[in-house]
This record gives structure tokens, C-alpha cells and sequence, in this order.
């Protein structure tokens, strides 16, 4: 969602707060501005679509000063506009808001009773609403934004800044994550440390309900009891190298690229020699008699993934959910429940809300690529996926990297279940190593997946089909279709096709067939018969003996390698993720910020 950066620092802010602003771009935003504060003189400049427009304008009408706040905007309140753009100002203070206000239009009547105007369609304006008129009842900065902090209901990170003070950002966190970073007489604040990490690598997460104020002296912290606290600064290594596009077209096609490496490092951490390396706070599930497992969108379908793994390896009963969904059902959870929270971000807004739901019936464990996000901390235990940082909006290398721990996870389920042995184990284990390798040869199918894809852009409307676990690969195929080339794209079942979707089947609409050769594939085959007995196309992914037993009549064959049946899912992600990846490119859709999407999504 929206991105914040702020600074008080030595030197002009306004080039370093757009270049803090691009490393929050992988968020998704359709507007930028800053604000900055120059001899006491608080000013701002806002631009609509990309940063370019931004930096353009600051070119012909610079903005001075050493002190400012930044923000990169993904609409909720209304449209994408420069004055629905943020910083929001109102008389002395200007404000940047990462979330959502419930209360914002009875906040907004009762300003209007007392003569304070709107300008725009934001819920944010508000917030700078109100704190105008406390500063205007004589409140100094410090109480006012916290007077207006009070007021508000809803999810928010907010960074306030204000006319006359050069050395002051006030900063709040609730629901939404915010990070402050420590500088040599500077200090610095973000959405996340990948906004601040050129600038310093010794940041604070601030807590939820936690209130900052920041001057270039150091920080002083708050907490939701308004109590004076002490917040850990940590010191984090980002591999800077991780966000740069590394010679690619794109983040996406760096990050797929990236996944052999990812994946070998996922293995190293858990796997011994023969066997599984988890900490020792991970369950006993021999002492568990049944998984909830949670998500959103690609993290959900690695859960329903998993699902496979747990129930078929391990004998133990899984329920995955949708996270947004998840607690209005208030679904029972017994006393024996181990409940499993995936999320790349670990801050998406659903799941975290999802998470706190089920806190004190059941014991939590996360699945994570930021061991310092929101859901990590809030877990009883959190695996890291170690993906690295991923830029591209639509998952790539995490959800493969979500698999790999989640296969871990449901080899140790089976072990401590006495579904399998030792030596069983350190087969399955010996398999896994295998993944870095295979996920390799399947990248070099990039050529027939990239002719495919040119074909594809062609298309209105894709199906996606799969059995057992290429099903949730068929969903998931789907959405990446959808997200990055804007073409409609469903995925079934295959057994499905004929309760309802073969009616959409004709020559203008491709069908992609996600089968390696298993014990359901000639089930598989005999749907694609349906298929193409009413015109239909076949993109058919498959190993070399699939292939040859589908015949000549398929339209297009995409060769995977020869795969366990336990690692498909892992390896068949890529042609499903290469597939999307050129078809969007064919179509010229932007890959990385595709529209009305955004990276980590911090409200509901």
C-alpha cells in the first residue's frame, strides 16, 4: 500500500526523499508528493502516476529545505487526483497517511460545524483538519498530533510535519507498519527498511498503538498507554543488491530468475544432513490433531498447497482459509489446533487481523519474509522464508520459498507422526535438495514459455486446470495472469470442467493444462479431449513422457523436467509464473506496478 519516507538530515531533503520514494514503488501508488520544511517555511509538491512526474516538477520548481516527508499514494478515498495526492496540508502542519480512517466523515461534520473546509475526497485530509484546529487552540505540535491521534479510528501509519519547526516529525503506527532509522545526527522514518537502507541500517519498528516524535538529536517513543517506552534499535543487512533490477527488464523476471538461489538458500537452513533443521520452539505434532492455515491471495493458494502435503504425508486434518474471510465465520478452534499465518509481507492487514482473532486459542506460527514485520513479532514462532527482498507486485520467489518451508514443515509433521522413518525422512530430504537444480532446467523452458505467452496476449479469457496439488498451481496461474497482463483468467479443478466451465470453451479461448505425469494424468488427459473436441486450445506443461503421451493434438507443449510428484508444485510455479510474465509483456502492460495493485496491502 501507500509508502512513507521522512528525513531530517544535514543535506537537501527533496532528492533523498524521491529516491527513498522509488524503493517504495514495489507497493504499488498512482501519485507522489513531499513536503519540506525550508528557514521555517513548510511547503509541498504533489505530481499524479509515476515518480518521474514528480522529479520533473521538482526540476522547474524546486523545493528546499533539510527536513521533509515523503509519500507514494495507492487511492482508497478517492480518485487518483495532485489534490488527493499526499502530504495533505492544512494552515501549519502537513501530514503523509499510510491506511485507512473509519470515523473520518463524522470527524469531517463536526470540522465543518466548526468552519474548517475540505479540499479533497481523502479521508487523510481529516487528519490534518483536525490537527490544525488543536494547534489553532494554542496545543503545541507534540500535543495536537496527539490530540488527533486520539480522535481517529481505523488503520493508520502518519508521519505530521509543520510550518516553523525544522527539527521535528511527529510519527504514529497503528495497524500499518512504520520503521525509524537511526543517522549520524540525522534521523529518518519509512513504511519499511527497504525505503531507508542507502541512508543507514540501524532502525526502530515502532509497536502497535506506539507514537514517535523525531528530532535529528534521536527519537522518543510512546506507547498505546501514551507511557514513555523504549524501543529496540536493531541493526538489519538488506542486500541492497536485491533491490536493483541486476541487468533485467524487470523485477519480476530478476526475481523468477533469482528463484535456484532463494530456494538453495531456504534448503541450507533447513536441512541437515539427512535430515529437517527447525527451531526448537516448532510443535510436537504428534501433540496436534488438526492445522488451520490462513492467507491471502498467492500465500493462500501455498497454503492450499500444503494442505496436500500435510493430510497425504502426514495423516493430519487441514483447513486453509481466506484471511478476510476467516474471522467473521468465528470458525471453532480446539484446544489441540496449531494455526499457520503465511504472508510475505508479513503486514498484510487481513492476516494480521485474522492472527490476532485466534491469539489466545491457539498456538501461532508464522511463515514469513520479513522476521521483522508485524505477524513475525505477534506469532509464538516464525520461520523465515529468506526469499530476499521481492520488488515485482506480483510473488514470485516467495510463494515458491512459502512452499519449500511448508514442505519442511509437513516432512516434520509426518516424522513426529510416525508416518514415515529415518530413513524415509532422509530420502525426502535427499529430494528437497534436488529443487534448486530442477527449478533451473525449468527456467531454460523460457523460450517455448515466452512463444506461448506472445500467443496468450491474444486472448480475453484464460482457463487455468490442474488436479490434486497443480490445482491451487492452476488458481495460482490464474491470478498471476490476471494481476500483471490484466486478461481474465480462471482456475479449476480439472474434474470441474465439465460441472460448468467447458461451456466457456471455444477457439478463442486457450486452456492451460498444469499435468507432469502422475497417477491422475490420464484422468487429465481425457479432460483435454473434452477440450479440444469443441475447439478449444491446449497449453499443455508437462514432462517429456507427458508429452508424448498427449499426442501431436495439443496446440502447445511446454516441457518441464522429470519431478517427484512431492516437489511439482515448486517446479511447475515457474512456466505458470514465466507464462503470465510474457504474456503481460507482449500486451505492454506494466509488469511491476501493474494497476490498482499494491504490494503489501496494510488495509482491509
Amino acid at each position: 500500500m501507500c509508502g512513507i519516507v521522512g528525513i531530517l538530515g544535514h543535506h537537501e531533503a527533496a532528492p533523498v526523499l524521491v529516491e527513498a520514494l522509488k524503493r517504495l514503488e514495489y507497493r504499488g501508488y498512482d501519485s507522489a508528493g513531499i513536503a519540506t520544511v525550508n528557514d521555517g517555511v513548510l511547503d509541498r509538491r504533489r505530481a499524479v502516476s509515476k515518480l518521474a512526474n514528480l522529479a520533473d516538477l521538482l526540476v522547474h520548481d524546486p523545493l528546499p529545505g533539510k527536513s521533509g516527508i515523503g509519500h507514494t499514494r495507492w487511492a482508497t478515498h478517492g480518485a487518483p487526483s495532485v489534490d488527493n495526492a499526499h502530504p495533505h496540508r492544512s494552515g501549519p502542519v502537513a501530514v503523509v497517511h499510510n491506511g485507512i480512517i473509519e470515523n473520518f466523515k463524522a470527524l469531517r461534520k463536526d470540522l465543518a460545524d466548526k468552519g474548517y473546509k475540505t479540499e479533497t475526497d481523502t479521508d487523510t485530509e481529516t487528519i490534518s483538519l483536525l490537527c490544525q484546529s488543536f494547534l489553532e487552540q494554542g496545543l503545541a505540535p507534540r500535543d495536537a498530533a496527539e490530540q488527533t491521534i486520539a480522535r481517529l479510528e481505523g488503520a493508520f501509519a502518519l508521519a505530521f510535519l509543520f510550518d516553523g519547526e525544522s527539527d521535528l516529525i511527529i510519527a504514529a503506527r497503528k495497524g500499518s507498519p512504520l520503521a525509524i532509522g537511526w543517522g549520524d545526527g540525522e534521523m529518518y522514518l519509512g513504511s519499511d527498511a527497504i525505503a531507508l537502507a542507502p541512508l543507514t541500517d540501524r532502525i526502530t519498528y515502532l509497536e502497535e498503538g506506539d507514537q514517535a516524535l523525531l528530532t535529528r538529536a534521536g527519537a522518543e517513543f510512546w506507547d498505546s498507554h501514551g507511557r514513555p517506552a523504549n524501543r529496540e534499535i536493531r541493526k538489519i543487512s538488506i542486500d541492497t543488491s536485491r533491490i536493483e533490477k541486476g541487468g533485467h527488464k524487470h523485477f519480476m523476471a530478476k526475481e523468477i530468475a533469482e528463484q535456484p538461489l532463494v530456494l538453495a538458500d531456504a534448503l541450507q537452513h533447513y536441512l541437515g544432513d539427512d535430515a529437517l533443521v527447525f527451531p526448537k520452539d516448532v510443535p510436537d505434532f504428534s501433540k496436534i490433531d488438526r492445522i488451520l492455515m490462513v492467507a491471502c491471495g498467492t500465500a493462500y493458494y501455498a497454503c492450499q498447497t500444503a494442505e496436500y502435503w500435510f493430510e497425504q504425508l502426514a495423516g493430519i486434518p487441514v483447513e486453509t482459509d481466506i484471511a478476510s474471510e476467516f474471522r467473521y465465520r468465528k470458525p471453532p478452534i480446539g484446544p489441540n489446533t496449531l494455526a499457520i499465518f503465511v504472508s510475505q509481507s508479513g503486514e498484510t492487514a487481513d492476516t494480521l487481523a485474522a492472527l490476532r482473532h485466534v491469539a489466545t486459542q491457539s498456538r501461532i506460527l508464522s511463515v514469513v519474509n520479513v522476521p521483522e514485520s508485524s505477524i513475525a513479532r505477534e506469532s509464538d514462532i516464525a520461520l523465515p522464508i529468506l526469499a530476499g527482498a521481492e520488488i515485482g507486485v506480483a510473488s514470485t520467489k516467495a510463494f515458491t520459498c512459502q512452499l519449500l518451508v511448508l514442505m519442511a514443515l509437513a516432512l516434520k509433521a509426518a516424522k513426529d507422526r510416525s508416518y514415515i522413518d529415518d530413513a524415509r525422512q532422509a530420502e525426502l530430504v535427499a529430494s528437497m535438495r534436488s529443487i534448486p537444480g530442477l527449478v533451473s532446467q525449468a527456467l531454460s523452458a523460457s523460450g517455448q514459455i515466452e512463444a506461448a505467452g506472445e500467443k496468450l496476449a491474444e486472448a480475453q479469457d484464460i482457463l487455468f486446470l490442474g488436479r490434486g496439488a497443480m490445482y491451487p498451481l492452476a488458481m495460482e496461474g490464474a491470478l498471476k495472469l490476471k494481476e500483471i497482463s490484466y486478461i481474465h483468467a480462471e482456475g479449476y479443478a480439472s474434474g470441474e470442467l465439465k460441472h460448468g466451465p467447458i461451456a466457456l470453451i471455444d477457439r478463442n479461448v486457450p486452456v492451460i493444462v498444469m499435468a507432469p505425469q502422475d497417477s491422475l494424468f490420464e484422468k487429465t488427459v481425457s479432460n483435454m479431449q473434452e477440450v479440444m473436441a469443441r475447439g478449444g486450445k491446449i497449453v499443455l506443461v508437462t514432462d517429456r513422457s507427458g508429452a508424448k503421451e498427449a499426442g501431436d493434438d495439443v496446440w502447445k507443449t511446454i516441457e518441464m523436467p522429470d519431478v517427484p510428484d512431492l516437489l511439482a508444485p515448486l517446479v511447475y510455479a515457474i512456466p505458470a509464473q514465466l507464462l503470465a510474465y510474457y504474456t503481460a509483456v507482449a500486451k505492454g502492460t506494466d509488469v511491476d506496478q501493474p494497476r490498482n495493485l499494491a504490494k503489501s496491502v496494510t488495509v482491509e
